[in-house]
């Protein structure tokens, strides 16, 4: 079983539509999948009335959150994508992100890279997407600012570049809350070595329920590290390729096995 529990679409800042996706992980010889895009389920329906044969998803969601001056993602599975209170977060992101995008862009016009928020808004428009430093990236990279998405990121949109700004949606324990109360699992994503140690009992004393340890480019060492951790405090193991479009190599290409997750699929009856 090939599975892969974190992916994006055009509903925040991925390159294919909730339909598309979910035939490009079916091609790719996916069997269970998670679309998670950022701070909303809006793709969720589309998705799952266009699910191949074969092909199971796992409704969810990954939550920005802002904790100590730290960026820090939680993940929901298993949610309910008509939970008014996770619609209603939605909402209030999509104005919070765009906001957060004319920031980006003024931090951007101090090195000498104009871009406009109409460039930003050409992989949005018809989608109704969430917005996304992806977008910004893309819109550089139009625009011959840097080669690629990934130059953008490492030189000015990453978490430690001169232009990030954090989202500043949610506290974690709000957002762990708000995926509890839509029926959900929560779990940390993709955690930063640094933040680990630091944050996890906080995040576990406030209803954390697993760990993506398992990731792309990620070290043996670390993901056995961060599994022990994560363990040694009774949480799930999860794992995927954060998935946003063909820059981050083929969909499918980078996976995990169900015993990798077993914990967290028998949550879900799988």
């Amino acid at each position: 079983m090939k599975i892969d529990l974190h992916m994006h679409s055009t509903t925040s800042d991925g390159s294919l539509s909730p339909s598309a996706l979910t035939w490009a992980a079916r091609a790719g010889g996916l069997d269970v999948i998670s679309l998670t895009d950022h701070d909303t389920c809006a793709g969720l329906a589309e998705a799952v009335s266009a699910l191949p044969d074969k092909l199971h998803l796992i409704p969810g969601i990954e939550l920005s959150t802002t904790h100590d001056g730290c960026e820090l993602h939680i993940l929901g599975y298993f949610i309910d994508y008509t939970n008014q209170h996770l619609l209603y977060h939605s909402r209030t992101a999509l104005e919070k992100r765009a906001e957060r995008v004319h920031n980006i862009i003024g931090l951007l016009k101090k090195y000498d890279i104009p871009i406009s928020y109409d460039d930003v808004l050409l992989d949005v428009i018809g989608t109704g997407g969430i917005l996304g430093r992806p977008h910004v990236a893309r819109a550089m990279q139009r625009k011959g600012y840097v080669q690629t998405v990934s130059e953008a990121f490492d030189r000015f949109l990453g978490d430690a570049g001169p232009c990030f700004l954090p989202t500043e949606l949610l506290q974690p324990r709000e957002a762990i809350e708000l995926i509890a109360g839509a029926g959900g699992v929560a779990v940390w994503a993709h955690p930063r070595p640094d933040q680990y140690a630091r944050f996890l009992p906080d995040l576990v004393g406030w209803g954390l329920r697993g760990v993506e340890c398992i990731r792309p480019r990620a070290q043996p060492s670390e993901v056995q590290s961060l599994e022990a951790r994560a363990r040694a405090h009774g949480l799930l193991i999860s794992g995927g390729s954060d998935w946003h479009g063909t820059w981050n190599g083929r969909l499918g290409d980078f996976f995990v096995s169900g015993q990798d997750v077993a914990g967290l699929l028998d949550l879900g009856g799988l």
